[in-house]
């Protein structure tokens, strides 16, 4: 039995990420896989049905937004900092098609800049503050380093297939 090209595999059968800490690879391998599954699902998306809600659910380009808010939202409190105005403003945004003239693409673009400032994040995270407590929004919420990174991937992986059941259904 042929096994699989390494580039045809999923991310995390790729191997070892160089210069990664190695309790932070499977959070950089979801979020690579996250980026890569967003990229092919957008490709020659149709624009016009970029805020259209099938079943009611939420839009493509929700998802779109969501993705990338997050995962600098997230970030954002790992690194023990408080979300800055512009994060706010692009919170309340999400999902709001009269609020943004963006179109799919870049929202993909968006996405892909998030994921690698996410990746970079990552690969700079001294292990021995995974354990650090970090709070989450306005009220402070306690977390860690350890459970927004953790978080941030699985919440991402969730978005996407979410994403991508909406662009079957819408494309069909």
């Amino acid at each position: 039995m042929n096994s699989p090209s390494t580039e045809t595999r999923e991310v995390w059968l790729r191997g070892p990420l160089p210069g990664f800490p190695p309790l932070l690879q499977p959070i950089a391998h979801a979020l690579m896989q996250a980026r890569e599954e967003v990229v092919t699902l957008m490709r020659d998306f149709p624009e016009n049905k970029l805020w259209e809600r099938p079943a009611n659910v939420a839009s493509v380009g929700f998802h779109l937004q969501h993705l990338t808010g997050v995962l600098d939202r997230l970030f954002t409190y790992a690194r023990h900092e408080p979300l800055s105005p512009d994060q706010l403003t692009a919170l309340a945004a999400e999902g709001k098609p009269d609020q943004t003239d963006n179109t799919a693409q870049e929202l993909v673009r968006r996405f892909e800049e998030q994921v690698d400032s996410a990746i970079s994040q990552l690969r700079s995270t001294d292990e021995q503050t995974l354990t650090h407590v970090r709070g989450v929004g306005r009220a402070n919420i306690p977390s860690t380093v350890i459970g927004l990174l953790t978080h941030s991937a699985e919440h991402t992986m969730r978005h996407v297939g979410q994403l991508s059941v909406t662009v079957r259904v819408i494309t069909f």
